[in-house]
């Protein structure tokens, strides 16, 4: 398709949300799979129901347009995703790779907030009034799995990852006084000459 004018930029960006949305429910159920704390577990599922309404719709703008939602694939969402599956093979602290997971996500609805906000202000200039309450109702919704997000993190996933991170400093601190009065000691570097 070509970009000729607002509305074919307005279906082209519809798709890319419709194909964005549809990766993301494919995601979400691995993203609750491989967290471990039980409040982002249930995050995750219970954004995976609404981005299913999302994707409902969706469905329904594309119905009122005539035109089908199918026919483009959203790299980027492809890409964000990718970054979420590199996370979930990573070893590591429970808590820390909760904490990834939920910088994977949020990086993840910044991205639906920006394209849900220009489709709605399309719709808004090109008089799709029913379009601008249906894509505003989602961009609320992306905001507030966002806001719940940051909510989780600060008060609970980021917290214990820091704890974690000082107990393993505590853990080193105590083997290196251990092993300080076998270690060799090096002499000091002597500054390079000019």
């Amino acid at each position: 398709m070509s970009l000729n004018s607002l509305h074919d930029l307005y279906v082209e960006e519809l798709k890319d949300l419709y194909s964005a949305e549809n990766q993301l429910l494919k995601a979400l159920p691995r993203m609750a799979k491989a967290a471990t704390a039980p409040e982002l577990k249930a995050a995750f599922t219970e954004h995976l129901t609404v981005t299913q309404k999302q994707v409902e719709r969706l469905d329904q703008i594309f119905e009122e347009l005539g035109v089908s939602p199918k026919g483009k694939k959203c790299k980027a969402m492809e890409g964000l995703i990718e970054e979420g599956k590199e996370i979930m093979q990573e070893d590591g602290e429970d808590s820390v790779i909760d904490a990834a997971l939920i910088a994977a996500a949020q990086r993840v609805e910044h991205y639906e907030m920006a394209g849900y906000g220009c489709v709605r202000t399309f719709a808004n200039l090109l008089g799709y009034e029913d379009a601008v309450t249906l894509l505003q109702e989602t961009l609320d919704e992306e905001g507030e799995a966002d806001k719940k997000l940051t909510e989780l993190a600060e008060t609970v996933i980021n917290v214990e990852a820091e704890e974690a991170d000082g107990e393993e400093g505590e853990e080193e601190e105590e083997g290196e006084v251990e092993a300080a009065p076998n270690a060799k000691k090096s002499p000091p570097k002597k500054p390079a000459k000019k």
